[in-house]
C-alpha cells in the first residue's frame, strides 16, 4: 500500500472497529479484571470480510520494510490476525509466517504450547513479531513473548491492534519490548464524544 491508500484503509478499518467492536457507555470487567466504562470485542472487525483484509494489509505494513520471519500472539485474540496476515504477506510475495501461542498447553497428542509450526520447523533462532487484539495491561501479550523466548525465538516487537492506554506501554517498556499500536482508545472514545 502508499500512503494515501494506507491512510484511507486505515480510516475504513476505525469506522468498521467503531460499527462492530467498540461500546461506550457500559460497565463491564476486562480479561484483566479491571472494570470500564467502554469496551473492544474486536472478534467481529476480525472476522468481517472487509474488516479482515484491511487488518491483515495494515498488520503487515506495520511490520515494516524488516519484516520477522514470524507473526504469532496469544489464543485466542492473535489466531485470525495471525492467519489474515501470513495470508496476505503470501499475496505481497514477502511471505511471513504464523503461529499461536495456547494459554496452556494441550494434556493430549503433541502437548504443544506453540501451534502452527510444521514437523521439522522451529522459531528457534527467528525473529518474531507478537501480535495482540486489544492490549490493556501488557501482561497477556508478555505470556506470548515468555513462550516466543522458551522457544528460542527473538522476540523484536509487541503489535497490538487497539492500546487501551491503560499500562500497556509501561508494561512493556519496563520488559524492554518495543510495542506499537494501529489505533489507540482515545481515538475512539473522542469520536464518540466521551
Amino acid at each position: 500500500m502508499n500512503a494515501k491508500t494506507d491512510t484511507a484503509a486505515r480510516e475504513r478499518l476505525k469506522a468498521i472497529i467503531r460499527e462492530k467492536s467498540f461500546r461506550d457507555g457500559v460497565d463491564i470487567t476486562l480479561a484483566s479484571g479491571r472494570k470500564s466504562d467502554f469496551y473492544f470485542n474486536m472478534k467481529p472487525t476480525m472476522l468481517d470480510p472487509e474488516g479482515a483484509a484491511l487488518l491483515a494489509e495494515l498488520v503487515l505494513d506495520a511490520l515494516g520494510p524488516d519484516r520477522p520471519d514470524y507473526v504469532g500472539g496469544l489464543e485466542m485474540g492473535a489466531v485470525p490476525i495471525v492467519s489474515w496476515t501470513t495470508a496476505a504477506s503470501h499475496r505481497r510475495g514477502v511471505p511471513v509466517a504464523a503461529f499461536f501461542v495456547r494459554k496452556k498447553a494441550k494434556e493430549h497428542g503433541a502437548r504443544l504450547l506453540i501451534e502452527g509450526l510444521g514437523p521439522d520447523e522451529t522459531i528457534e533462532g527467528c525473529r518474531v513479531v507478537v501480535v495482540e487484539d486489544v492490549t490493556t495491561t501488557g501482561e497477556s501479550a508478555l505470556k506470548a513473548v515468555d513462550a516466543v523466548r522458551a522457544a528460542g525465538g527473538e522476540v523484536v516487537r509487541v503489535l497490538t491492534l487497539v492500546d487501551r492506554q491503560e499500562g500497556a506501554d509501561e508494561t512493556m517498556a519496563k520488559a524492554g519490548m518495543p510495542f506499537s499500536a494501529l489505533f489507540t482508545a482515545a481515538e475512539f472514545r473522542t469520536a464518540s464524544g466521551s
